[in-house]
């Protein structure tokens, strides 16, 4: 017996706009916005370093050509995910 071969992943986050302050990415429906104060490895980022990211498993966020992995519960909830990294 085969598996029937899996649609197309549809899920996607867009980036709506950026700001010295931020940017606003979409995800399934829903706005967040990110502060760079909050998530600083974004500061320096260039707008195609920002808007190119992908979704994986519904729920973490990959930015390839930062090296840069973030659970969309960080994005969420950025208050109980303490920064360690230097910046």
């Amino acid at each position: 017996m085969k598996s029937k071969r899996l649609g197309k992943n549809i899920s996607k986050a867009d980036i709506s706009n950026v700001s010295k302050h931020g940017f606003w990415m979409l995800i399934s429906g829903r706005e967040y916005f990110l502060a760079f104060k909050d998530f600083p490895w974004f500061r320096e980022a260039t707008i195609s370093q920002i808007t190119n990211v992908r979704l994986l498993h519904s729920h973490h966020l990959y930015w390839p050509d930062l090296d840069l992995d973030l659970e969309l519960e960080s994005i969420q909830n950025p208050e109980n995910y303490p920064l360690i990294a230097e910046h």
